[in-house]
């Protein structure tokens, strides 16, 4: 062994000396904390919706009604944006609103709040559940893409 390999083993072993008496002190010293967030109860309820996969519904709020994306995968599968909140194909009533994909036109679905009729809507648009007015969020203004050959 070199003499700056053993002088660097031998500040190496002086240095986890001093430390291993304050690491253990911590760990004594430290209470245990446990599970931290959530009361029995709602740890219990939340055990009981992991054993029988229940998902729950949320109501949809406010009096607007945006679909805000659609991801199409090559699988079949879609993950469509309603009002800011992601729901699946398999559970498309995730957001409290049906959503259902226009497969011909990937870039509409068709939303059903509730028991409301159902509306045909485009990406980026919004729609006042109120007064039936759409906004597409444009402000006037146009998107302009170049056209690639």
């Amino acid at each position: 062994m070199s003499r700056s390999a053993y002088r660097r083993f031998v500040r190496l072993a002086l240095m986890l000396a001093l430390v291993q008496p304050a690491a253990s002190a911590l760990a004594e010293s430290a209470p245990e904390l446990g599970r931290l967030f959530f009361t029995a109860e709602r740890r219990a309820a939340l055990e009981r919706q992991r054993q029988f996969n229940i998902m729950e519904t949320r109501a949809l709020e406010g009096a607007t009604l945006s679909l805000d994306g659609v991801v199409a995968r090559s699988s079949g599968k879609s993950t469509i944006w309603v009002n800011g909140r992601p729901s699946d194909d398999a559970d498309s009533t995730q957001a409290g609103v049906r959503a259902q994909l226009q497969r011909s036109n990937p870039g509409r679905a068709t939303l059903t709040p509730g028991d409301e009729n159902p509306t045909q809507i485009k990406v980026g648009e919004v729609i006042n559940r109120g007064t039936g007015e759409r906004d597409d969020r444009l402000g006037g203004g146009k998107v302009v893409t170049p056209n690639k050959r």
